[in-house]
């Protein structure tokens, strides 16, 4: 069943795991496979209610996004470090942006190269 089908609710994301730990040398450690996966499972239910909602920037359209998708945000923000969450905001526009560029240079008739490949000359 998916997470947001008429059937029986989802079950809550676990609690959110301790802080990062500085390491000996004042760098963060990083995430533990763990960590990341509830951060992940957090954002992609976030987006999912934003695509639901038709709202494409999170930031910019704050209160529509909260009034919408509060508790998902709450969640998303409490399950990944903050500049993780402002980097996935910020990229969810960027590759909306993106993706319109790409289909506007094919609906012209232009290639679109992924990058390190060259068109052949």
């Amino acid at each position: 069943m998916g997470w947001f089908s008429s059937g029986s609710p989802s079950p809550p994301l676990p609690p959110k795991p301790a802080d990062p730990k500085p390491s000996s040398d004042g760098a963060y450690v990083a995430p533990n496979r763990t960590s990341r996966a509830l951060c992940y499972e957090a954002r992609d239910a976030f987006f999912e209610c934003l695509d639901r909602h038709s709202i494409l920037d999170p930031i910019t359209d704050k209160s529509a996004a909260d009034k919408a998708c509060g508790k998902l945000d709450e969640e998303f923000e409490k399950n990944c470090a903050g500049s993780w969450v402002q980097y996935f905001k910020q990229r969810r526009v960027v590759e909306f942006k993106k993706e319109q560029t790409i289909k506007k240079i094919e609906a012209e008739g232009g290639e679109v190269y992924p990058p390190g490949r060259l068109p052949p000359r």
